[in-house]
């Protein structure tokens, strides 16, 4: 099951006339996984999930879900069945009540669970006599995010799902998704820009950038991979290229030299200690300054 790839895609293109909102995206996302799918406004996050749940088609490329081809008319009908997903716009309607909202729900799905809605309902204090259209933002995060979770979807695909939340807010429904995963044995693939979250509770990451990724994989490999080395020199520096594979990123400030490295950080301070530093040292990397480094303009 580990090695069940619920989500894949390899040279996944997507052109809107002259924009390349896609430009060979190459994804892995195994059965049972949160993944955090990370990147900067326009980098082709919400691309990737049009195509992904068929509501677009790819120029080029392949992207499948559950096995399935997702550009296919008819089997991204059954990649929707069986996938839970919100939208960083939250659709509902408006006209009726949270209740309402759920029983219509219901009738589209016959695995939808009953037991997790009434809890969810009450776990989230949703007011199920409240119309849906004076639902605060918050609010409607979690009536959308209620109506996902129930309906027995094998994957959950989700924009933003924290947006318009509260810092208590957000941890509620976080612990939700967590939960859920381990109790319903459930994928999570979710964008998000709060990268606080997605260390959080995510276990892979996939960081996406100018419509291609330029970094994926295990949460702790990316961490245990990516180190800074910092030299301290008397004077000003001298020009530092590493030859050594690895090296993300080379700054000078003052008398300081940061080295990002995304791997054979040994063989990186090998290489420089012969420069003449007064120190070199090497620290871990979190992953907002992995992420900053990995898509930072050159």
């Amino acid at each position: 099951m580990a090695d069940t790839l619920i989500i894949e895609t390899a040279g996944l293109r997507k052109h809107y006339g002259a924009v390349e909102a896609l430009r060979g995206l190459d994804l892995a996302v195994p059965a049972g996984s949160i993944c955090g799918f990370l990147g900067r406004n326009g980098a082709g996050k919400t691309t990737t999930i049009k195509l992904l749940l068929g509501m677009a088609r790819p120029t080029d490329g392949e992207a499948r879900v559950f096995g399935l081809p997702a550009g296919d008319e008819s089997t991204s009908v059954d990649i929707r069945r069986r996938t839970g997903f919100v939208s960083d716009e939250k659709d509902l309607y408006d006209y009726m009540d949270v209740a309402g909202m759920i029983r219509f729900t219901q009738m589209f799905y016959p695995r939808w669970r009953s037991d997790l809605a009434a809890r969810y309902l009450r776990s989230f204090e949703l007011p199920a006599d409240r119309k849906v259209k004076s639902l605060s933002r918050g609010m409607r995060t979690k009536l959308a995010l209620l109506l996902a979770l129930c309906r027995g979807a094998e994957l959950l695909m989700l924009d933003e799902p924290t947006s318009g939340l509260d810092p208590a807010m957000a941890e509620q429904v976080l612990q939700a998704l967590v939960a859920h995963v381990a109790s319903e044995g459930a994928t999570v693939f979710f964008s998000s820009h709060q990268i606080a979250e997605v260390e959080q509770i995510a276990d892979r990451i996939a960081i996406i950038d100018r419509g291609r990724a330029v970094l994926a994989g295990a949460l702790d490999d990316v961490r245990a991979q990516f180190r800074r080395i910092q030299l301290v020199f008397d004077g000003e520096p001298p020009e530092i290229a590493p030859r050594a594979p690895g090296v993300v990123r080379v700054r000078r400030k003052g008398r300081v030299v940061s080295i990002v490295a995304s791997a054979g950080a040994e063989a990186i301070v090998d290489e420089v200690r012969g420069l003449g530093a007064t120190s070199v040292e090497v620290e871990p990397v979190g992953l907002k300054d992995i992420f900053l480094e990995t898509v930072a303009e050159d």
